[in-house]
């Protein structure tokens, strides 16, 4: 049964939504009035996350998992406004030399292929609603531009992404769906609690690294979000200033 929405709210679907990045951005969207799915593996977390959202457990790497999200908030919500693509893992860091082929197809599937998964349902409902339309938001990396030490298969992902994005972001055009990507470096989340202990550098030392309020994600989004479909931020970088990302190895 489709909630009562008013005619004038957009509404997201935001992966990932149990913690981190994707919980941070999802309170912002709903403060914003935004109507929110929050989908996630563990429904305890994502109710965490909000009263307020529509919690879908959901397991991205799964099609019909994903299928069933997009079916439910389309039900609920009428349509799809906006997608923030966020779900995914690092893996555990090994040399690249030993890198196990289980952790490699675990990051691959959660990071690449759950975001191509998802993408896609959000660009059939977009596509196929009316109004037409709709913009999706990926989440890339730092890691999306250049490598960390001992993460092959997240460097691979991300800059995988990349190629998602210009590819959704080509074919989009036909039917009004704008994608973009936000990357985001050194959050301060608790995926990013390490940094502030110390993290392999590329000269083969382990330093602590500054980080910034995951806020500033959340506020980078919605201003993605809040666009007119004739405008798109295509590429945009957030990182704590201080981080080593500019002449980093």
């Amino acid at each position: 049964m489709m909630r009562e929405v008013a005619d004038d709210t957009r509404s997201a679907v935001v992966t990932g939504a149990g913690s981190g990045i994707g919980r941070a951005v999802a309170r912002a969207l709903l403060d914003a009035g935004w109507a929110v799915a929050l989908a996630g593996r563990h429904e305890e977390t994502l109710a965490e996350t909000s009263a307020d959202g529509l919690v879908v457990p959901t397991d991205v790497t799964d099609e019909q998992s994903v299928r069933s999200l997009f079916a439910r908030v389309r039900d609920e919500f009428g349509r799809v406004d906006l997608l923030f693509n966020n779900a995914g893992l690092f893996g555990a860091p090994a040399a690249f030399e030993d890198f196990a082929l289980d952790e490699w197809q675990a990051v691959v599937a959660a990071n690449l292929t759950g975001s191509f998964l998802c993408a896609r349902e959000a660009f059939r409902a977009m596509k196929e609603q009316d109004p037409q339309g709709g913009r999706i938001i990926n989440n890339g990396s730092i890691s999306a531009h250049v490598p960390r030490p001992y993460a092959a298969a997240y460097t691979a992902t991300k800059h995988a992404i990349t190629g998602l994005t210009k590819a959704i972001s080509l074919e989009g055009r036909r039917c009004d769906v704008a994608c973009g990507q936000i990357d985001i470096g050194n959050a301060a989340t608790d995926m990013a609690a390490a940094m502030e202990r110390g993290v392999p550098q590329a000269d083969g030392s382990v330093a602590p690294e500054p980080v910034m309020d995951v806020s500033h994600v959340a506020d980078a989004v919605l201003y993605m979000a809040g666009l007119p479909l004739d405008a798109n931020v295509q590429f945009m970088t957030v990182m704590a200033t201080k981080m080593p990302f500019v002449g980093r190895g």
